[in-house]
């Protein structure tokens, strides 16, 4: 079975999905990883909100960006599966349906990432190539990469 995809501007999302899209995150990036962070960064109003539910709970999400705002490219951010749906491969679907909205929504097809450089692999696997060496992002390393 497949996700069903909702993308929305910050305006556009309703109270319930906002609050499961910031317990995802806060799920993953923030008790998962150990790593004390904002979060809560004051971009979520200008993002696009990729948002995946498998039976209807929140299983993926990612937040996208148009050039200019996060990097000279448009943007790909906060990727993330829920720890319950990861063996469901749900990040394949989520990167080719975050790229497309890309192309959709803002009409460009390069595309910049920060991404954490142990799913150099999995970004590989969608076109994106490393430009950068490793840095650190709130302690955890990572490497630019970028498509198109």
């Amino acid at each position: 079975m497949d996700l069903e995809f909702k993308i929305k501007s910050f305006n556009e999302l309703s109270i319930v999905e906002l609050y499961e899209l910031l317990q995802l995150r806060s799920e993953v990036f923030v008790v998962e990883q150990n790593c004390v962070y904002q979060d809560i960064d004051g971009k979520d109003e200008k993002a696009l909100h990729v948002l995946g539910y498998y039976e209807s709970n929140l299983a993926a999400y990612s937040r996208l960006f148009d050039k200019g705002y996060y990097f000279d490219e448009s943007s790909i951010g906060r990727v993330v599966v829920s720890p319950k749906y990861r063996d469901k491969k749900f990040g394949h679907e989520l990167m080719k349906v975050s790229i497309r909205a890309i192309s959709d929504f803002y009409r460009e097809e390069t595309i910049t990432i920060s991404a954490q450089e142990y799913l150099q692999k999995f970004y590989e696997a969608h076109g994106f190539v490393k430009i950068s060496e490793m840095y650190l992002e709130d302690d955890i390393p990572h490497i630019r990469m970028k498509k198109g």
